[in-house]
């Protein structure tokens, strides 16, 4: 199915322009308009969903208030631009959302004028906003107006806290929209969370506040007047209400909680705010999954349910016929509770991701014993030093794309300190759909330089098990890294017998002649079809699995290189300093003098896709391995002829 029909007004919409021609009066059936072709285009295609839904009003608003692009709006994550994307220009294509070669699933500058920031992780608009607001501020541009709009689970990272104590002082145009749902993906934790629902119940100080503004403004003199009041204020709001506010006191003017669901109220409020200068906040209270009942009940579930049938609300399943192998995050949540039962000293941590990485099937039966700490990546890798200090064995389960914020902790606080924290990286290699800002094509590179690392990829889930298992040993005295993909690994009856592994150990798979492959991680499996088509032709190239891209397995590297003059390296990382780099490192520091050819994500931004797609247009698939090892072969055959 292609282009998704839009209802009448949304249909006549396409630009922010053409929604400001609307009367105010009309705005109601566009966010209806809109919640269904969300609905719609969401339910045959897929993508993210509770999230874009919950936001419908506040896009509408944002739109119809401000002059986008000129004003510029920058989405924190991205998650919930759907509504923001259809409404500037790219409503007929948006059912190529998220498909190779079509829309980016977030914000992207390359994409649209009306995007003024990339995103994709949370956390960033604040900081970006403020950028663009000083800039604009610099170059005398005064009238422009710069719209930050976080969800309260990105308030739990540092980065807003940043940068909301450096807008106190900017002086800038800069507004903040606080879109409090108490959900990031999973429930939010932690004290702000408590914070943002203390503020939103204290009603009586939010109404005199609010009535008492308006009124005001209606005086002469009125700037004066507000001025004056602000110096008094927080003196009332001890008074009047439970606590005084932090985003107050961190220089920023407080308005709201408002309902984010009343798009006149909305449309109302900005218009306001328009006229304020300086920095201010807009507290605004939503549901995710705003408008579809079971989306609103189960908002988890629903934050990205893939296709789905719009009608009974049931999410298409496939339909499997034959056992198959499980997803690498679900081996890794149920291994690690098998290892936490026999040791007590276990913990596990996660930043904001218990059901993404299953962290939460040990939360669920050890809750003592895993926490989730909210977007907070660099809290959750100096927390787990902390507790390795003290002889706990920790499993810091982190996305690799996500893990790249905490780079400082991992080098300052674990590696130089050679504490013993193992970093479950899931979602390593290329994800797929959620493209560039998700993509783990980093972590091989940007830890194996570090002194002190282990790291470490398994092919399977039985090498994943071991992996854990001998990470966790008290013979282990160093940080471990293991990497896993996204999705479902190759082995349907996975709950093997755990067994210790010799750290920097590599294992021979298949024995053969000419060529030899050496791969790291999941890859290997693309390796061993590679094989199996390769038979075809007469060709029997050996085929190695490292498993540790750090120690590298020197003793095995010297009897690949006294064996073959043909290695082929596979992996699922960037080929610059991974792990095909830390074969040719050894090659040269050795003199050997050998063809090597590297298949891996090349030197540069893959954008999003079906893995298989993207595997195949990276060149490190079962077919474009077959070819390497085609190639390298005929070069040999020409060489022996002469």
């Amino acid at each position: 199915m292609g282009e998704i029909e839009a209802g009448p007004l949304l249909s006549t919409i396409i630009t922010p322009n053409d929604l400001k021609k609307l009367d105010r009066t009309q705005l109601q059936q566009v966010c209806n308009e809109l919640r269904q072709f969300i609905i719609d285009c969401v339910s045959v295609h897929g993508g993210h969903f509770g999230a874009s839904l919950g936001v419908v009003e506040l896009s509408v608003a944002l739109h119809y208030v401000f002059n986008t692009p000129d004003d510029q709006l920058v989405w924190d994550v991205g998650h919930q631009a759907y509504g923001h994307k259809i409404l500037t220009g790219r409503r007929k294509i948006f059912h190529t959302n998220r498909k190779y070669g079509g829309l980016s699933g977030f914000p992207k500058r390359s994409e649209s004028e009306y995007d003024a920031f990339g995103v994709g992780h949370s956390s960033t608009s604040i900081s970006a906003a403020l950028g663009m607001a000083i800039a604009s501020k610099l170059k005398g541009e005064l009238h422009r107006q710069h719209v930050a709009i976080i969800g309260d689970g990105a308030m739990t990272a540092g980065l807003p806290f940043e940068a909301l104590n450096h807008a106190g002082v900017s002086n800038t145009n800069l507004l903040v929209v606080l879109n409090d749902n108490n959900m990031s993906i999973d429930p939010n934790v932690g004290a702000l969370k408590e914070y943002l629902t203390d503020i939103t119940t204290s009603q009586s100080w939010n109404k005199f506040r609010d009535d008492f503004w308006k009124f005001l403004g209606k005086l002469p003199y009125a700037d004066f007047q507000r001025e004056l009041v602000s110096k008094i204020e927080t003196g009332l709001k001890g008074v009047i209400s439970k606590s005084s506010n932090l985003f107050e006191a961190l220089g920023l003017r407080y308005f709201g909680p408002i309902d984010g669901h009343n798009v006149l109220k909305l449309t109302e409020v900005l218009e306001d705010m328009k006229n304020i200068a300086g920095p201010k906040i807009l507290h605004i209270k939503t549901v995710k999954g705003k408008g579809y009942g079971v989306a609103e009940k189960d908002q988890t579930l629903w934050h990205a349910p893939g296709t789905f049938d719009k009608i009974t609300g049931k999410i298409n399943k496939r339909i499997v016929t034959v056992p198959e192998p499980p997803k690498y995050q679900d081996v890794f949540g149920h291994t690690l509770v098998e290892l936490a039962e026999k040791n007590p000293r276990i913990m596990g941590i996660t930043p904001a991701m218990p059901s993404g990485c299953s962290m939460k099937i040990m939360m669920d039966v050890m809750p003592d014993r895993a926490l989730d700490v909210g977007i907070a990546e660099q809290h959750a890798v100096t927390l787990s030093a902390g507790l390795a200090t003290q002889g706990m064995r920790v499993f810091c389960n982190i996305y690799s794309s996500f893990m790249q914020r905490a780079y400082d902790m991992v080098v300052h606080d674990v590696a130089i300190q050679k504490l013993p924290v193992i970093f479950c990286l899931d979602r390593a290699g290329l994800v797929g759909d959620d493209g560039p800002t998700h993509h783990g094509a980093y972590d091989m590179a940007y830890m194996r330089c570090i002194p002190n690392m282990i790291v470490s990829a398994p092919m399977n889930e039985a090498e994943l098990r071991n992996l854990m298992f001998t990470a966790q040993l008290d013979e282990n005295v160093a940080p471990f890294v293991i990497r896993y993909p996204r999705g479902n690994g190759v082995m349907p009856d996975w709950r093997t017998q755990m067994e210790r592994i010799s750290i920097g150990t590599g294992r021979t798979i298949k024995t053969g002649e000419e060529v030899a492959i050496l791969s790291i991680g999941h890859p290997g499996n693309f390796v061993v079809d590679a094989c199996k088509i390769l038979t075809t032709d007469g060709l029997n190239p050996a085929h190695v699995d490292m498993r540790f891209v750090k120690p590298i397995d020197e003793d095995l590297l010297h009897q690949i290189a006294q064996s073959f003059k043909k290695i082929i390296t596979v992996e699922d990382g960037t080929i610059v300093g991974g792990f095909g780099s830390a074969v040719l490192e050894f090659l040269a520091e050795h003199n050997y003098s050998v063809e090597v050819k590297m298949l891996g994500i090349p030197d540069e931004i893959i954008e999003h896709g079906k893995p298989e797609e993207l595997h195949r247009e990276c060149g490190y698939d079962a077919q474009a391995i077959a070819e390497a090892v085609r190639a390298m072969s005929s070069v040999s055959v020409h060489e022996t002829s002469l």
